[in-house]
C-alpha cells in the first residue's frame, strides 16, 4: 500500500489523502480547500490525475472540506462508487447541491458587478468567476454515492474497508482499510465526549498506521458546562444595547447544536425573546436529515426527542429559506440573533449580514467554530479593522467574540486518549494531518513523549509506502 497526501496537509482544509493498493487508486476524502481564493481556486479545479484514473472513493463525513471537491472529480471524469454512511449520503445530497448553488450565484453576483462598474467607467481588476462545478455536477456525484453502515466489512478494490463512530459529526466516521500486508486507518475528524445530539467517538482497533486529524493539537477545550452561561452573556450583552447577533455557522451540526442550545437557554428564560433565524436553506435541509436517523443520537438527545415535539424548533426560532426573507432581516428593527452558513465566511447568506452588520458598534459577530488560515472568519477573528466582502473594503466597528467549546474537533488530550488502543508494538507509524504546522508539531512532539511512536508531519504530494 502506497499514500500519497494530496490535501490537508499543513493545513486544515481540502483533506484528500490518495491510496494505491492492488494496481487501483482510491481517495480518503475530497473535500474542498478554503484559503486565499486565487489558492483555493487553483488548488481545487486542478487535480494530479485525471478523474478518471480513480477507482474509489471514502468519504469519512459530509463536511465540505471532505466532501465538497467531489462534483468537481466527477467533472473531471471519476465515475466510481463513494462509500460512506447513510447520513452521510443523505446530507451531502443537500451539502453538494448547495455547494454548488452558492458558487453559481456568487459568480453571478461577482460578474454582474464587475459589468454594472464597467458601464459606469470605474476600473474593475478581478477576472471574470466561473463557478467550480455546476448543479448538474453536484447531481452526478450524488447519484455515485454507496450507503455502508457502521461495523460492515466492505471489499472497495481489493481493499478491506470498515467504519467506526468518530464523534465529530452527524454520521461521522474513522476508518479502517486492510490488506494482505498492512491496516491503515484514518481518523477522519476525531469528536468529543459529551457533544450535544451526536454519539461519542468509539475505540478503534490496532493498526500497522495511522492517520490522524491535528486541528487543536497544541490546545485543551474549556469545560463544556461554561458554554451556555457564556453564550446567554453574549446575547444579553447584546441585546441590552439594542443590537444584532451575527452567528456565522457551518450549516451541518453546528448550526443545529446552536439550536438545541438556544433552546435550552429560551425555555429556561436565561435570554430575552428575541427573534432567532436560521436563515440558511442547506441548514433547513440539514435539520430534516438530522430528525431522519436518530439512530445517530446520542441518549440525551433521544429523550428530548421522547419528551418534546420537535427540539431542533420553539416559539422564537424560525428557519429561512427564501432569499426574499433573508433580505427583508436586514430591514428588521430591533434586537435578533440570525445563524447563517457559511462557517468560515467564505460565501453564502452570512456574507450578506456581515456586510450589512460589521460595521454598527451595537452589533455581535459570534464566531463558534474553527477559521482556517486566510479566509475571512480568521481575519475577522484575527481583530482587522477591515475586512473585504464581496472583494469591497468594509470596516469592522461590531464586537468579535468567540466560543470555541462546541468544536467538534478533539483537543490535544483527548486526541491523545483517542488514539491509545491503536497504540501497541504492532503501530509504526502516525502520520498527523488536517492540521496548521505550529498545532501539528505540538501534537508531534506530546506523542513521541507518551507513546514512543514515530510522528511523520507530511507535506503536499509527499507519499509513503506501507
Amino acid at each position: 500500500m502506497k499514500i500519497t497526501f494530496r490535501g490537508a496537509a499543513q493545513t486544515v482544509t481540502g483533506s484528500m489523502h490518495e491510496i494505491e493498493a492492488n494496481g487501483k487508486r482510491i481517495l480518503l476524502d475530497c473535500g474542498l480547500f478554503q484559503g486565499k481564493r486565487r489558492e483555493a481556486n487553483e488548488r481545487n479545479r486542478n487535480f494530479p490525475w485525471p478523474g478518471n484514473s480513480v477507482d474509489a472513493v471514502l468519504l469519512s463525513h459530509a463536511h465540505i472540506d471532505h466532501s465538497g471537491n467531489l462534483p468537481n472529480l466527477v467533472k473531471n471524469g471519476f465515475s466510481g462508487p463513494i462509500y460512506t454512511t447513510p447520513a452521510t449520503v443523505d446530507l451531502c445530497e443537500a451539502m453538494l447541491q448547495d455547494s454548488a448553488f452558492i458558487q453559481e450565484k456568487d459568480a453571478l453576483f461577482i460578474n454582474k458587478r464587475k459589468a454594472r462598474r464597467q458601464t459606469i467607467g470605474v476600473e474593475d481588476t478581478q477576472e471574470e468567476v466561473q463557478p467550480l462545478y455546476t448543479i448538474e455536477d453536484a447531481k452526478k456525484a450524488i447519484a455515485l454515492f454507496r450507503s455502508v453502515k457502521l461495523h460492515t466489512p466492505t471489499e472497495v478494490e481489493g481493499v478491506k474497508y470498515t467504519t467506526f463512530e468518530a464523534g465529530h459529526m452527524l454520521g461521522s466516521t474513522a476508518m479502517k482499510l486492510e490488506t494482505e500486508n498492512t491496516t491503515l486507518i484514518f481518523s477522519g475528524d476525531v469528536g468529543r465526549k459529551g457533544l450535544p445530539i451526536i454519539r461519542d467517538p468509539e475505540l478503534m482497533p490496532v493498526a500497522d498506521h495511522l492517520i490522524m486529524e491535528s486541528t487543536y493539537g497544541d490546545r485543551l477545550h474549556k469545560d463544556e458546562g461554561a458554554v451556555t452561561e457564556k453564550l446567554a452573556g453574549i446575547i444579553n450583552r447584546t441585546v441590552n444595547r439594542g443590537g444584532r447577533i451575527i452567528v456565522p455557522s457551518f450549516a451541518v451540526g453546528r448550526a443545529q447544536q446552536l439550536v438545541v442550545l438556544l433552546h435550552e437557554l429560551a425555555k429556561h428564560n436565561k435570554i430575552p425573546t428575541i427573534p432567532i433565524f436560521v436563515d440558511s436553506p442547506l441548514a433547513v435541509n440539514v435539520t430534516e436529515v438530522f430528525r431522519k436517523h436518530e439512530e445517530c443520537f446520542d441518549d440525551e438527545i433521544r429523550e428530548e426527542f421522547r419528551n418534546v415535539a420537535d427540539p431542533f424548533g420553539f416559539s422564537n426560532l424560525r428557519y429561512i429559506r427564501s432569499v426574499d426573507e433573508s433580505k427583508a432581516l436586514n430591514d428588521l428593527k430591533g434586537s435578533y440573533l440570525v445563524i447563517a452558513a457559511s462557517g468560515m465566511c467564505e460565501a453564502g447568506r452570512v456574507l450578506h449580514h456581515l456586510r450589512n452588520g460589521i460595521g454598527d458598534a451595537k452589533n455581535t459577530v459570534l464566531i463558534t467554530g474553527f477559521q482556517a488560515e486566510n479566509t475571512l472568519g480568521r481575519k475577522i477573528l484575527e481583530g482587522q479593522t477591515e475586512v473585504n466582502i464581496f472583494g469591497e473594503p468594509t470596516v469592522v466597528r461590531a464586537e468579535i467574540e468567540r466560543i470555541n467549546e462546541l468544536s467538534g474537533h478533539a483537543d490535544q488530550r483527548e486526541l491523545l486518549t483517542w488514539m491509545q488502543p491503536i497504540v501497541t508494538p504492532r503501530l509504526k507509524s502516525v502520520y498527523l494531518v488536517h492540521g496548521e504546522p505550529m498545532q501539528q508539531e505540538a501534537l508531534k512532539k506530546a506523542i513521541e513523549a507518551m507513546y514512543r511512536v514515530p510522528v511523520i508531519i507530511p507535506k503536499r504530494g509527499d507519499s509513503f509506502s506501507l
